[in-house]
């Protein structure tokens, strides 16, 4: 059954820099049978840092010690995707739990090969805030679409996407391919002055503008901050979390929430419909829900935590968080328009804006 788009309810999101102490903790994960049986998962999921991370933050110090190996099936999202889909006949496929965007939850959930969760197998979803929790799919970390730029070679500020679009910077502006949903829906909210993500024929004039002035596409997030680095491009979009870890690593770059609207995204899990141990699965939502492995992530990747027993420091909380008044300009995502648009935005994509 599809999962109605859901409103984003920015007063929950508002409470997690209050961090909530005085939740009523439910049964410690480890004490249930669930937790404790010897078990395998197997995980679906990008590779690179955010790989790492899990097994460091979450695998290893979590599960590990509870007798839960964990293997990554690691590959980008789109043939896990399909992978998934392949399999759908199966009684049991090959992976138990996906990592995945928000939107392509909403996919998989559309192709009805993701189970629906039961959110009594997951003790500590008591402290998930409302927005991060989805019938097919558990959010684990968040951030925001913003303007990224190199002071040095872009002045004034930019302080929207139509400054980040703008046909004047010419080469100076990147964009990144992996993305192409994100820089539609910028280009959209660029086009209409913040009234719509969805705008597919406007965001391709602005697209258009930017290509015949010269904007550079790049293949990965890697070689887009690569050309940060270097100087190659001064500007471009990209979460608030990049930034923040590109600034960790010394690259020259700053972030602006942009005037139109910042889109969120939404990094959770989704367990297989024919999972072969969902035990096991509901065992790693749970861990990623750990408030020990909340607060590594917001430390190691720059994202937001889930959940609001994570204690953020003030510091960090400033860099990789959202002012009251950008609160007030976080959009969700509408699921329904990507799931049915992502193949005529994808082949425009790579038939026109990058031929």
């Amino acid at each position: 059954m599809t999962n109605h788009h859901k409103q984003f309810n920015r007063r929950h999101f508002m409470q997690m820099t209050a961090l909530a102490s005085g939740t009523m903790a439910l049964t410690a994960a480890g004490t249930s049978p669930v937790f404790a049986q010897q078990a395998k998962v197997v995980v679906g999921t990008w590779g690179g840092d955010y790989a790492r991370l899990l097994t460091k933050n979450i695998e290893d110090p979590i599960l590990k010690p509870k007798g839960i190996e964990s293997v990554q099936d690691q590959a980008s999202d789109a043939p896990r995707r399909a992978k998934m889909v392949a399999e759908k006949r199966l009684p049991r496929g090959t992976t138990d739990i996906q990592g995945f965007s928000s939107a392509n939850m909403f996919e998989m959930n559309e192709a009805e090969v993701v189970e629906k969760i039961d959110y009594s197998k997951i003790p500590n979803a008591v402290n998930l805030l409302p927005e991060m929790k989805y019938t097919y799919g558990v959010g684990q970390i968040y951030s925001g679409k913003v303007v990224v730029y190199n002071p040095k070679m872009i002045s004034p500020a930019p302080t929207s996407f139509k400054d980040a679009f703008d046909p004047k910077w010419g080469s100076k502006i990147g964009v990144i391919d992996i993305q192409y949903i994100y820089v539609v829906m910028a280009a959209s909210l660029a086009a209409t002055n913040g009234a719509s993500m969805i705008d597919f024929e406007k965001a391709k004039d602005v697209l258009m503008a930017a290509k015949k002035a010269g904007v550079r596409v790049y293949p990965t997030n890697e070689a887009f901050a690569q050309a940060l680095k270097t100087e190659e491009i001064g500007m471009g979009i990209m979460w608030k979390a990049r930034a923040v870890q590109w600034q960790n690593s010394g690259i020259a770059v700053e972030s602006a929430a942009p005037s139109e609207g910042i889109p969120l995204y939404i990094s959770g899990f989704s367990i297989a419909k024919n999972a072969p141990n969902k035990d096991a699965a509901y065992a790693y939502l749970n861990a990623m829900l750990e408030k020990s492995a909340q607060e590594a992530f917001a430390v190691d990747m720059g994202y937001n935590p889930t959940v609001n027993n994570a204690v953020v420091a003030p510091d960090l909380q400033k860099r990789i968080g959202f002012t009251a008044d950008e609160m007030k300009r976080l959009k969700d995502l509408n699921y329904d328009y990507i799931a049915k648009n992502d193949a005529a935005i994808k082949e425009w994509w790579d038939k026109v804006f990058k031929a």
